[in-house]
């Protein structure tokens, strides 16, 4: 697949944040991995700094694609419904778009499980903490690099959780501060709703009581209604995302960019999205 890149004068450079819930070639193809790979690609062309995170899903075979651990941000412990989990990072490169991809693992929530659904195409019950750790451990691997990201954004429902850690993170300190999000929606609805003890879950590791109005009884549209209502701008990332979703975030005034079929066109409106909502401060 090839991609015509070129550079925009009047575009601004600063640091994006991508996390996806799958990246080609690591991940099956489809749209939205195809963009999980192409749009920080992209990006990286117009000379903004990037850094690119997923999960370690057990289908992702680590010796084809060389994966190794990335010691100095590994081994910090995430405590996750009252009990400490190990953070693992791995790192994998596209050689040929001159890309990093930063992998979060675990081996109870990675290791031990396929991807997300169990072969009947039900939630496997252990997603809900899945999804809270794969947030939180994002935000703690990039903090502890060091990289304050301008923008932050995230796609998939798997990382839905990642809003409500960049504003439980910013409580206890202002490494976040600043940081905008933009969420793109994708076709990967599911049937069926998270674990009851989620509301539970995210209570100890400091949700507030507008947070638990937001994800009661969480499926897969109040997941990402809760998303949009935390982001700055949404994307439109497939032509058959889910209509009520893009009519809420129509009408909670969000930023929203529609689908577009030409990628060049489709990504450079994404870049000039990602100025508006930063301005001057992505120049510094």
């Amino acid at each position: 697949m090839h991609i015509v890149y070129y550079a925009l004068s009047n575009m601004a450079k600063g640091r994006i944040l991508f996390i996806n819930q799958g990246v080609v070639p690591f991940s099956e193809e489809s749209d939205a991995t195809v963009m999980g790979r192409y749009l920080p690609q992209f990006t990286q062309e117009l000379g903004r700094e990037i850094r690119v995170f997923m999960p370690r899903f057990t289908d992702i075979n680590e010796r084809k694609h060389q994966l190794h651990e990335v010691i100095r941000l590994s081994g910090m412990n995430l405590i996750i419904n009252n009990c400490d989990h190990q953070l693992i990072i791995k790192v994998g490169s596209i050689p040929t778009a001159r890309l990093q991809v930063y992998f979060i693992d675990n081996e109870e929530y990675f290791t031990r499980f396929g991807s997300t659904f169990d072969e009947k195409g039900n939630l496997l019950p252990s997603n809900d903490e899945r999804i809270l750790f794969f947030g939180r451990g994002v935000l703690e691997a990039v903090r502890k690099l060091a990289w304050q990201p301008h923008l932050i954004h995230f796609s998939g429902w798997f990382s839905g959780m990642v809003p409500f850690y960049l504003r439980r993170i910013n409580k206890e300190n202002a490494f976040f501060t600043g940081t905008r999000t933009v969420l793109s929606l994708q076709d990967d609805g599911f049937n069926g709703k998270f674990a009851e003890e989620l509301e539970k879950k995210m209570r100890t590791d400091g949700a507030t009581a507008k947070d638990l109005r937001l994800y009661q009884n969480l499926d897969y549209l109040t997941l990402m209604k809760a998303a949009i209502t935390y982001a700055n701008g949404i994307v439109i990332s497939s032509p058959n995302v889910n209509p009520e979703l893009v009519q809420f975030a129509k009408e909670n005034k969000r930023h929203v960019i529609d689908y577009m079929p030409d990628r060049t066109e489709f990504y450079t409106k994404i870049n000039k999205l990602y100025d508006t909502l930063c301005g001057s401060a992505i120049n510094n």
